[in-house]
């Protein structure tokens, strides 16, 4: 303990607290030390201890006093402590609780736990020496001494200027994101009139280029974006704004449909539609009221709402009869089928295969196994 001397307990310059806990005993070797629970600290540079009910009782020693150190296991009626062999104290230290000990060594007896955390804390700290780094060119006191009168950042003042310094670095990289987002949207919006340009070409030229040529380039623009999506700054709000929104979305996703097998689930709906509109996203409501609206319009597209409750946009022209002769074909074929083997099947959803699979169940064509494996389907024998 006669490496202790009195603090105030305000951390120096370019010191930072490590962690802190509390009701922590302190021990002069296997001696209970002549002080009372506290608070004990572990700084970039030292060890603090303070007093819990007198907050003028505070110690410090610094971190290169600590040779090496070890946990000692809770026992009956014992609490963990961390046993720290220490140096002998020098000949310049400043006065502290103790003058002399017969110990070198000390305890941190731990009444609340916390002692894994802080012995981690405290081995980093010993691994990587970060007190080292400043010493030379700053030397930090363990007490008041004759140092005391030296400017410091510390106490309330030094946080408050570490919390403003934080802020304005903050504002910094904030502006300087908005920035480069703003120049984003502009650089999107010359790509995508970029995109249609190339596409209109492409219509002139039908006959120069090979029809799978115009799909895949077809749908490389689809990803780059919409052109000219509607929003609600360009077509107001109410009905107006989703019919049309449903026009709009009547021609993007005709083509997509056709590639899905003539079904998508109103989820995928949403996905592929917000990724083509860019910044100019849509809402889960604003797409569900619009695609509302695609019989009314007389578009070649339905929202559909099977039993389950699962929504789904589809082509008029998809037959559903073809749908249900194609789940009990596959189902005959193999047997039996998951939702998930019919999904990798038809490379749909799982989600899309089972309303397939429920809906020839409903029709009479398919029974069903539901047991732990899972539910399976069946060729309705009966």
């Amino acid at each position: 303990m006669d490496r202790f001397s009195w603090s105030n307990g305000l951390l120096e310059i370019d010191e930072t607290l490590v962690i802190q806990q509390r009701g922590v005993r302190l021990y002069d070797g296997d001696d209970k030390a002549k002080l009372d629970l506290g608070v004990a600290l572990l700084s970039t540079h030292r060890l603090i201890w303070r007093d819990v009910k007198n907050h003028e009782c505070c110690i410090a020693m610094p971190l290169s006093q600590i040779i090496l150190f070890e946990e000692q296991a809770a026992g009956i009626g014992k609490s963990a402590k961390i046993v720290i062999h220490l140096h002998p104290a020098p000949a310049n230290k400043e006065p502290g609780p103790y003058q002399h000990s017969k110990y070198s060594f000390i305890k941190l007896s731990f009444k609340e736990h916390g002692q894994i955390e802080f012995h981690r804390r405290l081995t980093e700290e010993m691994t990587q020496k970060r007190w080292e780094k400043t010493t030379a060119s700053q030397p930090i006191p363990t007490g008041t001494g004759s140092q005391a009168g030296r400017t410091r950042a510390v106490g309330i003042v030094g946080i408050e200027r570490k919390i403003e310094e934080r802020r304005k670095e903050t504002d910094k990289n904030i502006s300087e994101a908005f920035e480069d987002l703003s120049k984003l949207m502009v650089k999107a919006k010359e790509m995508v009139e970029l995109s249609r340009s190339i596409a209109n070409k492409i219509k002139d030229k039908q006959g120069d280029i090979t029809e799978d040529e115009t799909i895949r380039f077809k749908s490389y623009l689809l990803s780059m974006g919409i052109a000219n999506p509607v929003t609600r700054e360009t077509h107001g709000s109410g009905t107006h704004y989703h019919l049309q929104l449903a026009k709009q979305l009547g021609d993007m996703l005709q083509a997509p449909l056709e590639e899905r097998g003539g079904m998508m689930a109103l989820t995928e709906v949403y996905c592929l539609v917000n990724r083509a509109r860019g910044m100019e996203l849509l809402s889960p409501e604003d797409l569900l009221n619009a695609c509302k609206m695609f019989e009314s319009l007389k578009l070649p597209l339905r929202l559909r709402v099977f039993d389950s409750g699962v929504m789904v946009v589809q082509l008029q022209s998809h037959s559903e009869e073809e749908m249900i002769a194609s789940a009990l074909d596959n189902v005959s074929d193999k047997g039996s089928l998951t939702a998930e083997e019919f999904a990798k099947l038809l490379g749909l959803s799982v989600l899309l295969s089972k309303e397939r699979l429920l809906l020839a169940e409903k029709m009479g064509h398919l029974c069903r196994d539901d047991s732990v494996e899972g539910l399976r389907f069946y060729p309705n024998l009966f």
